[in-house]
């Protein structure tokens, strides 16, 4: 059953060629990556001309100190230790150990989805997905992540188009845009960063992180921010870091982090923004930051503002525009802050303690969004809001995850199958039965062409 909210206040010329014939090769492509004529080069000093006169009568010409059986065998070693040198480098690097099969070409196009959600769905295939906190369908593909594996798929048949692998633990896999970002575990954090072309399993770019152990990512636009207790890191949709928050761990510029000592919560993110909720020394209650993606050095932030809060356990479940909205679950109350850090307007939140009792894991709340609206998985209900101006339409109990739109419509997971809704009202239209083979936990959709795709846990099942 829906509740309906009531909403209250508020980037020279040729230098001279020398005389004689110009040396020439068929092999050897020119450079065409150096750049002349604007750069104030020194002339260089004349070659000293080599002595050829014959060595007077009646002397020995000099011996090659490297025409010794000795120097030889020296040379030798030499030139055999560089080359096992090579191959140890080699095996042990890390593209030794990676796995590319890449898309000869790109998949086929997909039909629609249907403008109506059908009556039945049918499982079609189902796959190990534990590194995908939600489904990835993009692209006509369907993206999978397990262990250290990377995978393409047919959305019908799930069968494998290309791979991406590497013998790293992956730490999470996130849809950037049209790209899929795989973020691997290497020594104690989450540092080794490739990204995909989703369609083909190109890699398109590739980079060394600080994430911590346990990250997420939250995506923003054209930018996308690793989560974490003490660090946050963002990077452009080409992986090109613009902006790092915390305890940053090479320091280059002193006093450039607004405050150190603080632990971090939950992150949203939205216009080049990133929102964080702050754990504090001195401060009485959490603290909410808002800080830019971008700023003319990637280790100097700009915060547009930071103000603490009415009580502590505070979530930011999600930001849209300048605003930002803020569970307090001491004071059961849903708080919509403004761009300059002002509360703009309160809600009740009426949600089980337990709901929001700990952080969510990797600091960020169960969230969805479509053309119209937000939608926040507490835990035990899903909670509609405006994605306009993020105030409150209504809530659905009993709910299983938070809603998507599947063709022209709303579905939202419920116990046994799926609700379809009235996105502005809430009002239950109809709902599908759905056997999930005794998997009763969060379910999270995304859809790709007319399949239907359902996070259960650490398997992603498509259903038609």
């Amino acid at each position: 059953m829906s509740e309906r909210w009531d909403a209250a206040p508020d980037e020279d010329p040729a230098r001279p060629v020398p005389d004689g014939p110009e040396e020439t090769s068929n092999d050897v492509e020119p450079d065409t990556t150096a750049s002349i004529g604007t750069e104030d080069v020194l002339d260089a000093e004349p070659v000293p001309v080599a002595d050829t006169k014959p060595p007077l009568a009646g002397k020995r010409a000099r011996r090659s100190p490297w025409n010794r059986t000795r120097d030889r065998a020296f040379a030798a070693a030499i030139v055999a230790l560089v080359a096992v040198t090579g191959v140890v480098i080699g095996v042990n690097s890390d593209s030794a150990a990676t796995v590319t099969q890449v898309a000869a070409t790109l998949p086929p196009g997909l039909p629609p989805a249907p403008a109506q959600v059908p009556g039945s769905l049918t499982e079609l295939w189902h796959a190990p997905s534990s590194a995908t906190p939600s489904p990835i369908g993009e692209a006509n593909s369907v993206v999978t992540a397990e262990k250290g594996e990377v995978l393409g798929r047919d959305p019908y048949t799930g069968d494998v188009r290309w791979r991406y692998s590497r013998d790293l633990e992956l730490c999470t896999v996130a849809l950037a845009g049209i790209k899929v970002d795989a973020v691997y575990r290497k020594d104690t954090g989450c540092s080794e960063v490739t990204q995909l072309d989703t369609g083909t399993g190109r890699r398109t770019a590739q980079r060394n992180g600080d994430a911590e152990l346990g990250t997420r990512l939250v995506v923003d636009g054209s930018h996308v921010t690793t989560t974490g207790k003490k660090l946050l890191n963002t990077w452009r949709d080409d992986l090109v870091k613009s902006m790092e928050y915390g305890q940053v761990p090479a320091i280059v510029n002193a006093n450039k982090q607004p405050r150190t000592g603080c632990t971090y919560g939950t992150v949203a993110a939205a216009a080049g923004k990133i929102g964080v909720i702050e754990r504090c020394p001195g401060d009485p209650a959490d603290r909410f930051s808002v800080y830019r993606a971008t700023n003319d050095e990637a280790d100097d932030p700009k915060v547009d503002y930071s103000t603490v809060l009415a009580g502590k356990n505070a979530k930011v479940v999600a930001m849209s525009g300048d605003l930002a909205l803020i569970a307090l679950p001491e004071q059961k109350l849903l708080v919509i802050y403004g761009g300059d850090g002002t509360q703009k307007s309160a809600y009740p939140l009426d949600v089980p303690a337990a709901d929001l009792a700990q952080d969510p894991e990797g600091g960020i709340m169960t969230t969805a969004w479509t053309a119209q609206g937000v939608y926040w998985f507490t835990g035990s209900k899903t909670m509609a809001f405006s994605r306009d101006d993020l105030t409150p339409r209504w809530s659905l109990n009993s709910s299983a995850g938070p809603g998507v739109t599947f063709g022209e419509q709303l579905v939202v997971p419920i116990k046994g199958g799926l609700a379809v809704l009235d996105e502005l009202s809430g009002t239950t239209v109809r709902t599908v039965g759905i056997d999930r083979r005794g998997y009763n936990g969060p379910v999270q959709l995304s859809s790709v062409g007319p399949v239907l795709l359902e996070q259960r846990g650490p398997t992603l099942v498509a259903l038609k």
